[in-house]
């Protein structure tokens, strides 16, 4: 498997690579002291960190639903807080037009699963020269990851990552095919498995989509075991009363008991 997309990040994947943060950003002070409490989490446990949150929201079950600060603001909170605590950032792209600005701020593009299959942002994002992570839809088999990949490549870059997050089983339902880490490995790419997404109930509430945040740390185990490059963990210190995503949201002061374990299956792994 090629290392360019962890190359260029100046990034030891080992143990993994570790994608944290709020769904959403609801307000600064939330923001901050999650991503402080992150970076002192991963420093402790030497583990690499790049956190994210999303400025804006764009495919929310209901109009109604909280969708962020917006591009402009919301990347100026991101880029504060990545000044403040010298860490790396990643943050979804909706629209072509929004890679070149915000490919000056993120460390890491990231193009939402809805939107895997979107030509023109894919090229967009790639021609930003920034290291891009794409998430498979849930409505792809990971052999269609393929035809992303290519589209990437064609865009000129080398520097991808794809992340597993759930196949769609039936209504409001997702489940995890852990044979897709290794078949989208082997396409020559990192893959990042999403532990929080991949339990989520998509629209499992009507309004709004549910989640069994209970199963995240299970499934990521199983991913760590089969040889994810990284975990992707939405955590909040009050899931309960998130604005996005808290159904499957692990609480952040459960995430150093969560990474620990994770290190132990890594390692044991890796021995073998």
């Amino acid at each position: 498997m090629s290392n360019t997309f962890f190359e260029s990040l100046d990034i030891n994947p080992f143990p993994f690579l570790l994608i944290a943060g709020p769904c959403v950003i609801e307000d600064y002070d939330t923001t901050f002291n999650t991503a402080k409490y992150l970076k002192e989490i991963t420093d402790e446990l030497n583990i690499p960190f790049v956190f994210k949150s999303s400025f804006d929201k764009a495919n929310r079950t209901s109009i109604d639903s909280y969708r962020g600060p917006g591009f402009l603001k919301g990347l100026d909170i991101l880029n504060t807080i990545k000044q403040k605590l010298n860490i790396k950032i990643i943050s979804d792209i909706h629209l072509p037009d929004q890679a070149e600005k915000a490919g000056q701020i993120l460390d890491i593009i990231q193009i939402p699963a809805f939107l895997c299959r979107q030509t023109d942002l894919i090229a967009a994002a790639c021609n930003t020269n920034q290291p891009v992570n794409i998430k498979k839809g849930q409505f792809l088999s990971p052999l269609e990851c393929k035809n992303i990949i290519n589209k990437a490549k064609q865009s000129g870059s080398e520097k991808i990552s794809i992340t597993e997050r759930g196949t769609s089983f039936g209504y409001n339902n997702l489940v995890v095919d852990f044979r897709a880490i290794e078949i989208v490995k082997q396409m020559g790419v990192p893959v990042i498995f999403d532990a929080t997404h991949s339990v989520q109930l998509p629209g499992g509430s009507i309004n709004s989509s549910a989640g069994n945040r209970e199963f995240a740390p299970v499934l990521a185990k199983a991913a760590m075991a089969v040889g994810a490059d990284g975990l992707f963990i939405e955590t909040h210190p009050d899931p309960d009363n998130a604005l996005c995503d808290g159904p499957n949201s692990i609480k952040l002061d459960t995430i150093k008991n969560v990474l620990t374990l994770m290190i132990s299956i890594k390692n044991a792994v890796s021995e073998n």
